[in-house]
């Protein structure tokens, strides 16, 4: 069974993705295939449940291409009671009734460092080695999150709980999170460390609820050392994952247990956050992951570059080109780092030398689409000329009527049109609280509601501003 598995595995990762493999299917084990139905060993229900919903039919097309076709699948949950550390294949991911079960590769990202044969072992899926303190690289818009980050991954007191990093897509702030765990763990051996997604801890809730095993779910979460959480602003609107997280928070609060949380924006601009959730994340430390400067992404380039050039046998490239990617692709570090990758494994396959021309010709579309870039001046030029006022009352004190409506409406379309984050639109509106500029917004989405007049100049000004 483990050959024909073995087998199937090796199409399955190709088919369902390197990521969706490690977390799922890596730790399950064919047991057997007999009247139609392929039997499973897996470590955790939750596994089992989640597999058998997305993955069944992919499981089961790779069987038949075996030579081993069923029809559908059974799982049978391992109840391992193996010593703390067997081997290198039990490491780390353990269960709430301490139970040990091979390197799942499981969703449910709880790790325990002492099960770590090796401090540079893998620790599975759920972080992904790559994301280390050691290649985060530092700048103006990340120093503060990093700070906040090596002081808390250093285990020893901290003045903020929680750690609220949050920021645009692709500036960092899962990196900085993965980074922290593994620190942690080496730091502390025998801590139980947990990351996992809010969609994570919303679907582990409602599998809990259907099982009857809520006080499994709550001591489970309330015995981790250090509790991570991504993408919270996922639980926005949804009122029972809110509140068991809301008691969950605080009972490892008042542990003293450190919680880290990540969302796309602060916890006040969460729409559909309950106001007392709200007002508990926001009492720790707030860091803004804020939008990549040209030195920050010209420092990322030559970073990545270096591990490229080790991975592509030495290709050469021309002066000049890092520094043209840094200038033209703003929106994020991904897109960053994939064009750079695109255009290695270009040369690479052509074999010739990276180049100013090469680099145009291979990433056509991600320059066009990088090329247009609307500025929070640029709107704010442009709103100005609409309504008639001068560009300086955009960022001036003046509060009568005629100029704070042109000026909210600027803010609502910087918030709209650009990535840059609410403390950056401030201070581009005359140094202003990143309140105010939650109220203007606010304020501008209640009014074009209802005034038809202000949602047709709103619907003007985008497209002229986007042509």
């Amino acid at each position: 069974m483990d050959k024909i598995w073995g087998q199937a595995c090796g199409y399955l990762e190709q088919s369902v993705g390197a990521n969706n493999y490690n977390h799922w299917i890596k730790p399950l084990r064919l047991v057997g295939v007999n009247d139609g139905i392929a039997e499973f060993d897996a470590p955790t229900r939750f596994i089992s449940n989640w597999v058998d919903r997305h993955f069944a039919q992919a499981i089961l097309t790779e069987l038949d291409r075996t030579g081993h076709p069923a029809e559908r699948l059974r799982f049978h949950i391992r109840a391992e009671t193996a010593a703390p550390v067997a081997s290198a294949a039990a490491s780390a991911v353990t269960t709430p009734a301490n139970q040990h079960r091979p390197r799942a590769q499981a969703p449910l990202r709880a790790v325990a460092a002492a099960a770590l044969p090796d401090r540079n072992a893998d620790l599975g899926a759920p972080l992904d080695p790559r994301f280390t303190f050691d290649n985060f690289v530092v700048g103006k818009p990340n120093e503060l999150a990093h700070a906040a980050a090596r002081r808390v991954a250093e285990g020893g007191p901290v003045s903020f709980n929680p750690l609220f990093l949050y920021g645009g897509v692709g500036l960092g702030k899962t990196h900085l999170m993965h980074a922290i765990a593994r620190e942690y763990i080496q730091n502390h051996p025998g801590a139980r460390v947990m990351y996992l997604s809010a969609e994570q801890f919303m679907y582990r809730f409602i599998q809990a609820l259907k099982e009857k095993t809520i006080l499994d779910f709550k001591e489970m979460f309330r015995t981790v050392s250090l509790l991570m959480v991504d993408d919270v602003h996922f639980i926005a609107g949804k009122d029972s994952t809110q509140e068991e997280f809301f008691h969950t928070f605080n009972a490892l609060v008042d542990q003293g247990k450190q919680i880290i949380i990540s969302a796309d924006r602060a916890p006040g601009e969460i729409k559909g956050l309950e106001e007392r959730i709200k007002s508990r994340l926001s009492c720790g430390l707030l860091a803004d992951l804020h939008p990549t400067t040209y030195e920050l992404r010209l420092g990322i380039l030559q970073s990545k570059t270096d591990a490229f050039r080790v991975q592509y046998q030495g290709l050469e490239m021309a002066p000049g080109v890092l520094e043209f990617l840094a200038h033209r692709i703003t929106s994020n570090v991904r897109v960053l780092e994939g064009a750079l990758q695109r255009l290695f494994a270009f040369a690479s396959l052509i074999g010739r030398e990276i180049t100013l021309d090469m680099t145009q010709e291979c990433l056509t579309d991600i320059l066009r689409a990088s090329d247009r870039r609307v500025s929070i001046e640029e709107i704010q030029r442009k709103v100005a000329e609409h309504y008639n006022i001068r560009l300086a009352d955009m960022i001036g004190p003046k509060r009568v009527r005629t100029v704070a409506r042109p000026r909210q409406i600027a803010m609502y379309l910087s918030k709209q049109l650009t990535n840059r984050s609410l403390p950056e639109i401030g201070r581009r509106f005359g140094g202003r609280d990143h309140t105010t500029i939650m109220h203007g917004v606010k304020k501008i989405e209640e009014l074009a509601a209802s005034d038809e007049a202000l949602s047709e100049d709103l619907d003007l000004l985008k497209r002229l501003l986007e042509a």
